[in-house]
């Protein structure tokens, strides 16, 4: 059953902020400042056993039109891409735009079975890992805001995954 599962769910990349990891060296008794945030850009992505699916940049806030939206443009296309046959088992967790009554309405509408998903379930979905990998590769890149979504797309492509596709948890 674990082949079937599309595993999908969004995340925020930052610069410098609280994704990235920066070592300085200050003389003792400075505080620390941040001339500016240096930006951020918001995902959404899914994956399976057989690979990587759509990653998609979100522009502006998230709502349920638009996550609805997402799932028309790219989660079929990517089911379709990793081969996975009309069969397969979709997974989001229980965030209120996944959950509205549009969302639920389009999954109903393509007949796309759904993952029932615990809520409060930290740490359970895969992606979450295949996120957290993902981030420190890129932020090992050291790259810019205009250059942040082509550089996390691709380490997406690369198969960074590899050990979230396996179900494995990172060390």
């Amino acid at each position: 059953m674990r082949e079937k599962i599309l595993w999908s769910d969004e995340t925020k990349i930052e610069l410098f902020g609280v994704n990235a990891r920066r070592h300085v060296w200050r003389k003792p008794g400075t505080i620390p400042t941040v001339k500016h945030g240096g930006g951020s850009i918001m995902l959404w992505g899914c994956f399976s056993a057989a690979g990587t699916g759509r990653l998609v940049r979100i522009k502006g806030k998230m709502t349920a039109a638009m996550y609805r939206h997402i799932l028309d443009e790219n989660l079929l296309q990517s089911a379709l891409d990793l081969r996975l046959g009309r069969r397969f088992i979709f997974q989001q967790d229980n965030n209120p735009k996944h959950t509205a009554k549009i969302s639920k309405e389009w999954l109903q509408d393509n007949s796309v079975n759904v993952f029932e998903w615990p809520s409060q379930s930290l740490d359970l979905n895969p992606i979450d890992h295949l996120w957290r990998d993902l981030k420190m590769a890129v932020h090992r890149q050291n790259c810019w805001q205009r250059r942040l979504t082509q550089t996390f797309q691709n380490a997406w492509r690369a198969g960074l995954c590899s050990s979230a596709e396996r179900g494995e948890r990172p060390r």
